[in-house]
């Protein structure tokens, strides 16, 4: 992945399935059952809804194993805690002659990885392994693993590893307490700060579903401050007013951002009362235009006003889901919308990934790559081609694309076959004419 990551192809490709499991870790995250394993959704918090353990399967056979890994720059966006326990852990240590690093990741010194294993029976889910694991320098490699070794003694019992130590057995799993860290001359404490960040992660990813609220005469607003704009954009209006108070700048972007996509020339929302939470969003179409609601004008105002919202009111170093943001949404307002994302990449320090079909919002992000626009080159954006094999398997291709923004690797009839219908139309054309002739 990269600063904007793209997922293109055909419908039913196996894209959304790369999202969908993204999701799923996030709201397991947020679930406020803290011993359950992998949040499938089905709620009305849930993000994604991905069903049962059999739908989740791969060829929906069960038993089955679902392994997983990934790696990320810890941005430690909501710290307070993670910084408390950091203060509170010397660096280094020395344990039977040996240096013991600390998690040091916090001073955004290494990458931070994620390994799990996890078994999936019927509805039972348990959790074979799990492992945290850093570098300190380019010499060592810090680990923190947990293991499931069933044996005759201890139905489920799970082994604790630290950077190569021999193993401590834990009957309680996932409750570890200091006891178990204090045999290695660790802190248990360590391993919360490789969980808080774990969390911070996901709790500062944000998702735009691809079907956006349809716009309101009036919206009522009590003074809460939400996270984001809601999976629908439905609290988009209260995350602008309440960006008033602590980020002033959040409106004007968003106002700056619709006039250069060239879709209205101001906006405003706007109390109806003063003694009233009920307020409007107003419009003005033109220069010269008088100030409508904004169920008066196009569609597609309403539909992209989340997204702009969600590129400036998120914060600094958040990564955001958009799915099909191009929905409803002229072919030069899609276009429009690279710049926007880039934009928000470079001065706001975002991860945007998406999933699209417009053929538009692709040139547009070549086009930027050759003019290098705003420093943005091929190595900021990683965009992926989603197709299907015989077999039934997803497979994912990676664009091959130059610094000048040329694909060199173009799927054939990636965006349809324009150039065999401009053939097509031609070959008609003459066709017709010579008939007309004869």
């Amino acid at each position: 992945m990269a600063p904007l990551t793209g997922f293109f192809g055909t419908n039913s490709s196996g894209k959304t399935a790369i999202l969908q499991f993204l999701l799923m870790l996030k709201q397991t995250v947020e679930s406020s059952d803290r011993n359950r394993i992998l949040h499938l959704g089905g709620d009305q918090y849930s993000y994604v809804d991905l069903g049962t353990t059999y739908n989740i399967s791969h060829r929906h056979k069960l038993p089955e194993k679902i392994k997983f890994a990934f790696e990320w720059r810890p941005k430690l966006i909501n710290q307070t805690d993670i910084s408390i326990i950091e203060q509170r852990i010397p660096l280094e240590a020395t344990f039977k002659g040996k240096k013991i690093y600390r998690t040091k990741f916090a001073n955004h010194s290494s990458n931070l990885r994620f390994d799990s294993e996890i078994d999936i029976d019927g509805d039972q889910i348990d959790i074979k392994s799990l492992k945290y694991s850093f570098d300190i320098t380019h010499a060592q490699n810090v680990a923190f693993s947990i293991t499931r070794e069933d044996n005759e003694k201890h139905p489920i019992s799970y082994r604790l590893v630290i950077d190569g130590y021999p193993s401590e057995e834990l009957n309680n799993f996932p409750k570890l307490s200091d006891k178990h860290f204090k045999n290695y001359g660790l802190d248990s404490r360590e391993l919360s700060s490789l969980t808080l960040a774990y969390e911070d992660l996901f709790q500062n990813t944000y998702y735009l579903a691809p079907l956006r609220e349809y716009p309101k005469k009036t919206y009522a607003w009590s003074g809460e401050s939400p996270q984001n704009v809601g999976k629908y954009g439905e609290l988009t209006v209260a995350a602008l007013l309440a960006s008033r108070k602590k980020e002033t700048d959040v409106e004007l972007s968003v106002a700056k951002a619709l006039k250069e996509l060239g879709l209205i020339e101001n906006f405003r929302v706007n109390r109806i009362a003063s003694n009233h939470g009920d307020y409007e969003i107003l419009v003005q179409k033109t220069p010269n235009s008088a100030e409508v609601l904004i169920t008066d004008v196009g569609f597609g105002v309403s539909q992209v006003l989340p997204i702009l919202v969600l590129c400036y009111y998120a914060p600094k170093g958040a990564t955001l889901i958009f799915e099909q943001p191009e929905i409803h949404l002229h072919p030069s307002v899609q276009a429009g919308l690279a710049d926007i994302f880039i934009d928000v990449i470079k001065t706001r320090n975002i991860q945007i990934i998406i999933e699209s079909h417009s053929e538009h919002l692709l040139r547009r992000l070549q086009r930027r790559m050759a003019e290098e626009k705003d420093g943005f080159t091929n190595e900021d954006a990683a965009l992926y081609f989603c197709k299907m094999n015989n077999q039934g398997d997803s497979e994912l291709v990676p664009l091959e694309i130059d610094t000048y923004g040329n694909i060199s690797n173009y799927p054939e009839g990636f965006f349809g076959d324009e150039m065999g219908d401009l053939v097509a139309m031609t070959e008609a054309a003459i066709k017709r004419q010579m008939n007309v002739g004869a």
